[in-house]
């Protein structure tokens, strides 16, 4: 059976597909199907910049206000149309048609915003309304950038209420890749203490982009540099999600960026399982 142009594809997490503001869907590979975004950075701005990233025109900083009425307004409405209504039918093929998780994801930084608390109270209300709440999974997706901070982290509390998850990123742990990946200068021991921060509050998932840079894979010494990060993490995240690249990178440095075979992904995955750390790969 041909599939429609129109569904929604692993390869194009457009937010502009729907219309709205703040609210997207996207098909996840990691999720396993139907994923409601929440896109606080409107502006595209981020704190990082990672060389990868899709997002087009990405900028350094934070999101503007948020509205909070009309992020209120395009979640009831949407939700709406997925439960009651045929958004399904019109925009999902039907292997996926299943709603796993409202995402906090879209175009930056989530935790960057002042209101995201706020939203968190949101999400809650409206779960509520539709009999939602505690039936499908609050994921934040984020790279845990300001998980040292007393009012982000009271925010992963509140989220961890509302039967949340937390999908923290590490894409390296040398002080060198870091600042290559995701240009940014941070520590891999800072990094570590943001992850035991988030993980012994909320369940956390690390997610691992991994890719060629100018031809070449990582090497040893970045493997096991990220595999001793994680081991340190072992005894209280819930596992890894390792993934390839699925969507061109918008970024300058886009054109020196390749798949890395599948083979290579699943080698970095038998390292870590055979640690005992569970280990998903996405290809």
């Amino acid at each position: 059976m041909s599939v429609s142009k129109q569904y929604l594809s692993i390869h194009d997490h457009s937010r502009e597909l729907s219309g709205l503001k703040y609210i997207y869907s996207v098909i996840s590979r990691r999720a396993g199907g139907l994923s409601i975004g929440i896109n606080l950075n409107v502006n595209n701005a981020c704190n990082w910049q990672c060389i990868y990233c899709e997002i087009p025109n990405l900028t350094r900083g934070s999101p503007p206000p948020i509205e909070l009425d009309v992020l209120e307004n395009e979640l009831r409405l949407f939700l709406h149309d997925i439960i009651h209504g045929d958004y399904m039918e019109r925009n999902v093929a039907i292997e996926d048609r299943h709603l796993k998780d409202i995402a906090f994801s879209g175009n930056g930084e989530p935790t960057s915003a002042a209101e995201f608390p706020q939203v968190i109270l949101i999400v809650k209300k409206i779960l509520q309304e539709f009999d939602l709440l505690h039936k499908i999974k609050i994921r934040l997706i984020t790279n845990g950038s300001l998980m040292h901070e007393a009012s982000v982290l009271k925010s992963i509390e509140m989220l961890e209420e509302i039967n949340g998850e937390v999908w923290f990123k590490v894409d390296a742990a040398t002080e060198e890749t870091i600042k290559t990946v995701n240009q940014v200068n941070l520590k891999p021991n800072q990094i570590l203490e943001r992850l035991l921060n988030t993980a012994n509050i909320c369940p956390t998932f690390v997610q691992t982009c991994i890719f060629m840079i100018n031809g070449k894979s990582p090497d040893d010494k970045d493997i096991d540099a990220y595999i001793e990060l994680i081991n340190k993490a072992k005894k209280i995240i819930k596992g890894v999600h390792l993934y390839g690249l699925a969507r061109p990178s918008l970024q300058p440095r886009a054109g020196d960026l390749g798949r890395i075979s599948e083979e290579e992904l699943k080698n970095i995955a038998k390292k870590l399982i055979g640690l005992n750390i569970p280990t998903t790969v996405s290809y």
